[in-house]
């Protein structure tokens, strides 16, 4: 099975970029998005063979969430079941016979940190949810997660540190998401690859020189992790300030 993830950091403008020929080209047959930037009724995507599933922020033109499939699910929830969380349309789960498919796109905590007690509440929240769908089916997590874990996944790590994304409090909610139970497929098959970014700055030639964080993720429940067949970053596609990133896994 091929899964993809990208935050299109608005998919209009991501479709007038190249997004539909990425799509195809790549056939997965799950593919999230994250940072939709829009309403319903302001986009009528052409996508064959897919079922489209949305989940729009309150506020206009800010955060959202999107999952297109292949397969059926047998159920789809959006949120987490938290009012002080779910206005902002950031999770879409999608229950099939084998797992749990579930795109998030976390809160960022602001450049002045002036949201990141709310991000760190968001942290327990989102562990709590997914660690109840992982006592009933192995899950499969992607998204635009807002954090470089460690310093190996951020090109300048002693510049940013205790900067959004960087801070001791969000990595140390990474460390202890994966500590019950989950695994970061990424560094499960590359513990040491540097170099692997997902996201870059629109600041002149910072792309280009390669200066960026790896802040987009698959994460799967450890029981999963012999199943991973490649986590994959798609650094070449362009269209927004995030790429793309892949995961190829033998479930059904």
């Amino acid at each position: 099975m091929k899964l993809i993830s990208w935050n299109v950091n608005g998919i209009r403008a991501c479709v007038k970029k190249g997004f539909t020929d990425y799509f195809k080209q790549e056939d997965a047959d799950i593919f999230a998005i994250q940072e939709s930037k829009l309403q319903e009724g302001q986009i009528e995507l052409e996508l064959e063979g897919y079922e489209q599933f949305w989940n729009y922020a309150e506020r206009k033109g800010y955060s959202g969430t999107a999952v297109f499939t292949k397969i059926k699910p047998l159920s789809v929830k959006y949120g987490i079941g938290k009012e002080e969380h779910d206005t902002e349309g950031r999770v879409i789960t999608l229950e099939f016979e084998s797992f749990y498919f579930v795109t998030v796109y976390t809160p960022n905590s602001k450049r002045d940190l002036t949201r990141l007690e709310y991000r760190l509440t968001w942290e327990d929240d989102i562990l709590a949810y997914i660690r109840i769908l992982d006592e009933k089916k192995p899950v499969i997590l992607c998204g635009d997660l807002n954090v470089a874990h460690q310093e190996i996944d951020l090109k300048n790590p002693v510049s940013n540190k205790n900067n959004s994304g960087f801070t001791e409090q969000e990595r140390g909610k990474m460390t202890d998401f994966l500590s019950c139970g989950f695994v970061d497929s990424f560094r499960h098959l590359k513990p040491a690859e540097e170099g692997a970014y997902t996201w870059w700055s629109y600041m002149n030639k910072v792309r280009e020189r390669n200066i960026g964080w790896r802040i987009d993720y698959f994460i799967t429940s450890d029981r999963l992790k012999e199943s991973i067949i490649s986590s994959e970053i798609h650094a070449n596609v362009l269209g927004s300030d995030h790429c793309p990133v892949a995961l190829e896994i033998s479930i059904s």
